[in-house]
């Protein structure tokens, strides 16, 4: 079967609720000097919209909108301004990402529980479906999880610092590229994000001959009540998923070819 199935790499191949999630509560409660931790469900809500899939930004919009509640503004030119300074936002969220040693990581990603085993992706492999990464996590992030940790050996990958963020397509279209697949393959997009969705609506836009087809897999922090699971499948749903899985393995050889084949 012919088909190209591209990963988004965050609460698809690995679990970040406790690793991006938990730094970007952190960021937010540090630079409010601990007044706003922000839950689970409000970090949900600010991914829902469907802009925010970089957490350094993510933490940064939080912290806008909090301390604009309180009345002040993020134009300079106001008379009480938020005054943020983004590098030390993002040092501070990689201080608890990555750790403190920037030669031995010892932060949140050490934690990462896999979603996957590469035993799953070899069996891709084997129906001569082929397979790569587009994710808005770092370089170093990402390899350290699909090399270190899955045991991947340089897997086809663009991130953070290939291409713009999502969902402007143009890193999973890199992405296709590097895979030198088929020109008229069907391309299967996998995200558990709301711009993970869009971006295959706007790679629609830019080229339309091409099957592409938007797969959701729900983030394991979701599933833990079914009230919760149930609504953010409508929402991925809603942003374009033709499909939701619990987890990225159910997407097999079979249910990729009952997807490509309609």
């Amino acid at each position: 079967m012919e088909a190209i199935v591209v990963f988004d790499i965050d609460g698809v191949i690995r679990d970040v609720g406790g690793s991006y999630r938990r730094a970007l509560a952190d960021t937010v409660e540090h630079f409010t000097q601990g007044a706003y931790r922000p839950s689970p469900e409000d970090i949900d809500a600010l991914k829902a919209e469907g802009l925010w899939n970089n957490d350094w930004e993510a933490s940064q919009e939080l912290l806008y909108r909090y301390f604009e509640a309180q009345g002040r503004s993020r134009e300079a030119t106001a008379t009480n301004p938020i005054r943020l300074d983004y590098d030390e936002l993002v040092a501070f969220f990689q201080s608890r990402y990555r750790g403190t040693d920037p030669t031995h990581w010892t932060g949140y990603i050490c934690q990462e529980p896999l979603l996957l085993r590469p035993a799953y992706l070899e069996q891709l492999t084997q129906a001569g479906i082929l397979w790569g990464f587009f994710s808005g996590a770092t370089t170093g992030s990402a390899r350290y999880i699909l090399e270190q940790r899955l045991g991947l050996q340089s897997p086809v990958l663009v991130a953070m610092e290939d291409a713009p963020g999502k969902p402007d397509p143009t890193g999973l279209l890199q992405t296709v590229r590097l895979l030198h697949g088929s020109d008229a393959a069907p391309v299967l997009y996998v995200g558990d994000t709301v711009a993970d969705m869009h971006t295959i609506a706007k790679v629609r836009q830019v080229q339309p001959d091409r099957p592409w087809f938007a797969v959701g897999v729900l983030p394991p922090h979701v599933q833990k009540t079914e009230v919760n699971k149930q609504a953010y499948i409508a929402t991925l749903q809603q942003a374009g998923a033709q499909v939701v899985y619990d987890n990225v393995q159910e997407l097999t050889v079979e249910a990729i070819e009952k997807l490509v084949r309609g």
